[in-house]
Order: structure tokens, then sequence, then C-alpha cells
């Protein structure tokens, strides 16, 4: 199954049957003071590095996110797309919870871009869904709900299968329709990652969707965090997922590794492309 996103021309194509596609992740003030201090200003030279810097590092997609306390972010969300868009032809992964906020950034994004996100919860399922079929986003869904996070992978998938209903029913297409199975931090639970990968694979196996996490969330609160997240990450795309929202400067030497073990980059190139890219 094919999910296929847009900037101003260039076009992603997410498939089922790979070569992994990275989400950058970069574009979010968590941790990044900086980030905030000058998105405060109205001043988006940083953002633009961090989005020039993501690309270089084989990004395909790039995930904007602007929040952070007190910020308008209806306002700043489409500001920081504008900036983003006047400057990159790369596809937009708009990352927000509030829908107003989506539904301006939209309006200035052009192309065909990706929400982030949708629940299982029916608020969020109202409020998302709609606009989505609006714009012709396609839509992550997250395999949470008005009950919270289980741990069981059979009800997270059984929450995937809600959102996607949902969805046909609003006329979103399939392919459209991305899950995100939760990756939570292992540190707190020694079976996270295990729940995570089996409903990844159920996902996989019962939906056919493409599949996205944010896979730096399983090493959390641990020290030497990128050997734990590109484990977890070659197992994750064994068990099917296509389009990790991750640091492309630090992961994706594993991704192109494990595409080319699945045999899914014929002669090497993608490969040995990144290495060069890196040796210079």
């Amino acid at each position: 199954m094919q999910t296929i996103l847009r900037g101003r021309s260039r076009e992603v194509i997410i498939d089922t049957n790979g070569p992994v596609i990275i989400i950058g992740e970069c574009i979010n003030p968590t941790r990044r003071k900086k980030l905030v201090s000058t998105l405060q200003s109205g001043n988006f030279e940083y953002v633009l590095e961090l989005a020039e810097s993501q690309i270089k590092a084989m990004a395909d997609v790039l995930d904007v996110n602007v929040g952070f306390p007190g910020v308008d972010d209806v306002k700043l969300l489409a500001e920081t797309v504008i900036a983003i868009r006047d400057n990159f032809d790369i596809p937009l992964c708009l990352d927000s919870p509030n829908p107003k906020a989506i539904e301006a950034a939209l309006k200035v994004a052009g192309g065909k871009c990706l929400i982030n996100s949708v629940n299982g919860e029916e608020k969020s399922m109202n409020a998302i869904i709609p606009i989505a079929k609006e714009y012709g986003a396609a839509i992550i869904g997250l395999t949470m709900d008005d009950e919270g996070i289980t741990n069981d992978p059979l009800k997270r998938l059984a929450i995937a299968e809600k959102i996607l209903e949902r969805a046909l029913k609003a006329g979103i297409r399939e392919e459209d329709v991305i899950i995100d199975p939760l990756a939570m931090a292992v540190s707190a639970d020694p079976q996270a990652c295990m729940i995570t990968l089996e409903t990844i694979r159920l996902v996989h196996q019962k939906l056919g969707l493409n599949i996205t996490q944010g896979s730096s969330n399983i090493s959390f609160g641990l020290p030497n965090r990128e050997v734990l997240n590109s484990a977890y990450m070659t197992l994750s795309i064994l068990n099917g997922l296509t389009c990790p929202i991750a640091n492309p400067e630090k992961i994706t030497a594993a991704i192109r590794a494990t595409d080319l073990i699945l045999g899914r980059d014929d002669y090497a190139m993608r490969f040995v492309e990144n290495f060069q890219a890196n040796d210079n």
C-alpha cells in the first residue's frame, strides 16, 4: 500500500514494501530552547537551519511542531510552514494537538501534508478527520482512545481499526491512514518495546497500512540512547514500520543498513549514497 505526500512539486511515496521513509523530528521545541526563543521573536532562521540539516541527512518529510507554553500556535504553525515552504520543496507533517492550528497550516502549506495526529478518542476523530478530508491530507492514527493507552496489542489494533473505519466513512482513502502503535519508554516498562513491536506486526498483517512511530521514545531516561534506538528501529522495520519520526542525523545509517539487508536497496545504492554523504 502506498501513501503519497507532496511538497510544492516533490512527491514522496511511503510504501509498505519499503524502502523506509524518514520523517525528520527536529523542528520541535522540546529540549530546544533556541527554537523557542527564535520562534517567540518571529525569527525563522533556526527553523530553516534545522530543516536544511535534516534534508541533508536524508529526511524525506519534515515534522513541524511549534508547541510551547503561551504560544499562539494557530498563527505560528502557519507562519513556520510558510517559511519552510518558501525555502524547501519537501512534504510536511503538521504536528499539533490543536485542530485550528492544523487547519491554518493546511491552508498555506500547499502540496499534500500528513497530520500528526488523530487518535481513537471521539473528540479527536470528530475534530481532525473532517479537516483531513477537506484539505486532502493524510493522517497519523495513534492507538489510544478515551480509556488511555492500553498494553494489549490486540486492543491497540482494535483502535487502529476504529480510526481507519471512521476515516473511510468520512471519505478518506485507506492508503491515507498511517498508524502509530505508540513506542513507550522501556526504562519504565520492560515489556514496552515488545508490546509495540507486536502491535506493528498486527497492524502490518491485518490492515496492511503504513506505520510510523516516534522511535526515540523507547530510550528515554537511559544512557547510550542511539544504540538502543538503532536496535529497536531495525526490529520495528522487520515487523512492518515504514515511516518513523526520528532524527535523520542519528538514525539514517541504521535504516539504510536495514533496508539493504532486507533486499530493498538494489546494488546498495542508497546505503552507499548515505555513507558518501557523511564521509565528506
